[in-house]
């Protein structure tokens, strides 16, 4: 990396998450495909949920519906107690392609929301910088997407989504789509994100990180919550079938 991991000023901000009987269907191949079912959750302020399951069974739908990307058919979604109603500069996404502009540098695909705002550009200017570093970017700021390997898109990618300083930060697959070791570069700076306490919702086929990271672990199966509890209790001690069945075919 080219840069040492620097963290920004600490965060006071809440950031809690429920979802309150949420339902979700759509159409898929001539036939009505029921993605989430009567899904009630809470994700505490400062909590890190993993979301695991099999190919299919809602995770990412779950995710597009809280980032707003999608609307529930059933249900609703709040944050801080706030009904959502779309997307917003209060929640960050990173998507498993990490969809930079390919015609701006690191540091302008960054600072892409942050510019649009009023106020001074010598904050915006140390902002960008602060997550520059935060990433590990540094001396990267003028590289263009192809430029960067697999792994630092995906650095840039959660700095973009840190820019407004969203009350919780969500992940469909962040890593699924690099080689081990790039994927320990993006690891860590998720990791050091979570310790900082964020409000944080992954959804992943990486049990080793959803173990080692997170606070709180949802098994979905057929857009329903199968089970759900602490790393500790879903790894360790899996109480449904369905669960023991996933983890020994290897989260798949």
């Amino acid at each position: 990396m080219a840069d040492t991991l620097t963290l920004p000023r600490p965060r006071t901000a809440a950031g809690e998450v429920a979802l309150h009987g949420v339902s979700r269907s759509f159409r898929a191949g001539g036939r009505e495909v029921q993605a989430l079912r009567d899904v009630s959750l809470t994700v505490a302020a400062g909590e890190f949920l993993a979301i695991v399951g099999p190919s299919g069974c809602g995770k990412s739908t779950l995710l597009r519906l809280i980032a707003g990307l999608d609307r529930p058919d059933a249900g609703h979604i709040t944050l801080d107690g706030a009904a959502l109603a779309g997307p917003g500069l209060d929640r960050g996404i990173v998507f498993q392609d990490h969809r930079l502009l390919p015609w701006l540098s690191v540091e302008r695909n960054i600072a892409l929301a942050l510019r649009s705002l009023p106020g001074p550009e010598a904050e915006k200017t140390a902002r960008v910088a602060e997550l520059i570093a935060l990433v590990g970017l540094r001396g990267f700021e003028a590289a263009l997407p192809h430029q960067l390997s697999g792994g630092m898109s995906q650095r840039a990618a959660i700095a973009r989504a840190l820019c407004m300083e969203p009350k919780a930060l969500l992940f469909d697959e962040p890593t699924s789509a690099l080689d081990p070791e790039l994927e320990q570069e993006v690891i860590r700076v998720i990791k050091a994100l979570a310790d900082e306490g964020r409000t944080m919702i992954i959804v992943t086929h990486d049990m080793r990180m959803a173990a080692d990271v997170s606070d709180h672990v949802v098994f979905l199966h057929q857009g329903r919550i199968e089970e759900e509890g602490s790393p500790d209790m879903l790894f360790g001690a899996p109480r449904s079938e369905r669960l023991r069945q996933f983890l020994r075919a290897g989260g798949e």
